[in-house]
């Protein structure tokens, strides 16, 4: 904590009767406390913990700084262009470079910030979260320029400390699953200053030394890809695989490359521009030395696989030949025949069955007829029909007679009907009918007439033809 300010005069000095009192308005009082502080305290650094962080549409930071004994209201103004406004997050450690001032209209002291840095792991992580946005939009961390790992990797290049225990690892993982596997090592350091300028010239040197074989012997004794690894260790441990040297290194890289880096939870900027990412150095290698392990155990197996299927397949061809055995056995031409034969021997005996049958159907049908035909007496069958057809024709006379007289007595009555309503009962009764004389168009109101119209008035007898003379 800071030690108190020591001043000239004491605040009960401000009672002292031996003094005149003097009244200090409350203007003149925080302007006194201003200038003290301004002039006592000035710029100093102060670390602590961002919280409360507001962003003003003015463009100024307001937050405040906090540790576990007290706080420290702090304000960043719009005009400080040196100071990396980005590093300002709740939560976050910083060390704050600034002078301390009152601000008047509310009588609180407070930090006015022209520098910002993190503290500890705080500025590495914000520098490798700064790097990686920046190589990401570049493009070096594009999915499509991730080239496949060869299958059957014949030769790699290592790049690692040739003392770690990563080199360990993966001896072991190719010594038990690809001992035919060559290694051509990089040596470098994997951590501390300088490193990352030895990773990133390992990573040339094999691909100087991958051009100049391929060249030499047409790709026969070239490199297939190169592994970057190493083993566990805290964020600064790994910091050398976070730098732009060594990332620019593997996307130039003409060989594929496979990072390996810490462990599982470990994530560098290597890891990201990396062909491809194993989470361990021993994963790595097992990767790598897949193809040809997986071939391996194929052909350790192939024998057991082949004499497996060979044996299904005799089983099936003999249980096929079998089955052929008895289908032939089913289809032999002489059990065909002694079927037709059979089948003939059933036909005549149901032919016999079926004539001797109908015979007897026949038989028995004549008797019938016979019988009925017996009963009948076709004599007097004829005799009542002939009487029958007499009554019919006696009544279809008398309907015929009926219904003519019905229809002459509805014809009279409607034409009785008719006369009644006709127009030249209406002429008998003293009426007449006026009609236009060239369209024949009854006129039934007087205003149906129009001036010099020839008009036709009809009779009980005759007509008469006149002419609408004008009102």
């Amino acid at each position: 904590m800071a030690r108190p300010v020591k001043t000239q005069w004491e605040f009960g000095d401000l009672f002292s009767p031996e003094q005149t009192r003097k009244v200090l308005s409350v203007s003149e009082l925080t302007w006194q406390i201003k200038g003290l502080l301004e002039a006592q305290v000035g710029v100093v650094w102060v670390s602590g913990e961002i919280t409360n962080l507001r962003l003003q549409s003015s463009g100024h930071i307001y937050f405040t700084l906090k540790d576990a004994g007290a706080q420290l209201n702090c304000v960043l103004f719009r005009g400080e262009p040196k100071v990396d406004r980005s590093l300002l997050q709740d939560g976050r450690k910083v060390t704050l470079r600034g002078e301390i001032t009152v601000y008047e209209p509310r009588g609180q002291y407070q930090m006015r910030v022209v520098a910002v840095e993190l503290q500890g792991l705080g500025a590495l992580q914000a520098a490798f979260e700064k790097l990686k946005h920046k190589l990401s939009a570049e493009g070096l961390f594009a999915p499509e320029r991730k080239r496949p790992l060869p299958r059957y990797a014949q030769r790699i290049g290592l790049v690692t400390s040739p003392t770690g225990a990563a080199i360990r690892d993966v001896l072991h993982v190719i010594q038990r699953r690809n001992p035919g596997l060559e290694l051509v090592l990089a040596p470098c350091r994997v951590q501390g200053e300088g490193s990352a300028a030895e990773i990133a010239a390992a990573i040339r040197l094999l691909n100087e030394f991958h051009a100049s074989r391929w060249a030499a012997t047409q790709g026969q004794w070239a490199l297939d890809l190169i592994l970057l690894t190493r083993g566990g260790g805290s964020l600064e441990d790994l910091w050398a695989f976070n730098e732009e040297t060594v990332a620019r290194a593997i996307f130039d890289s003409a060989l594929p490359v496979v990072s390996a880096i810490g462990h599982e939870i470990d994530f560098t900027i290597s890891d990201f521009v990396a062909d491809l990412r194993a989470a361990t150095p021993s994963a790595a290698a097992e990767i790598i030395t897949e193809g040809v392990f997986s071939s391996g155990q194929f052909l350790a197996e192939a024998g057991v696989r082949m004499r497996q299927l060979a044996g299904r397949q005799m089983a099936g061809k003999a249980q096929a030949l079998s089955l052929a055995i008895q289908r032939l056995a089913r289809v032999h031409p002489r059990r065909r025949l002694n079927d037709w034969l059979q089948r003939l021997d059933d036909l005549q005996t149901g032919l016999l069955r079926s004539a001797k049958a109908g015979a007897r159907r026949q038989r028995a049908a004549w008797q019938n007829l016979s019988d009925r035909l017996s009963r009948a007496r076709p004599a007097l069958l004829l005799k009542h029909r002939r009487q029958v057809l007499r009554q019919a024709q006696q009544r279809l006379r008398e309907q015929t007679l009926h219904r003519l007289r019905e229809s002459r007595n509805r014809f009279d009555t409607l034409a009785a009907r008719l006369r009644l309503l006709g127009p030249e009962q209406v002429l008998a009764r003293g009426y007449s009918i006026t009609m236009d004389a060239h369209s024949g168009a009854v006129l039934r109101t007087a205003a149906d007439a129009r001036a010099g119209q020839r008009l036709k008035t009809r009779l009980k007898t005759g007509e008469i033809a006149s002419v609408v003379e004008p009102d």
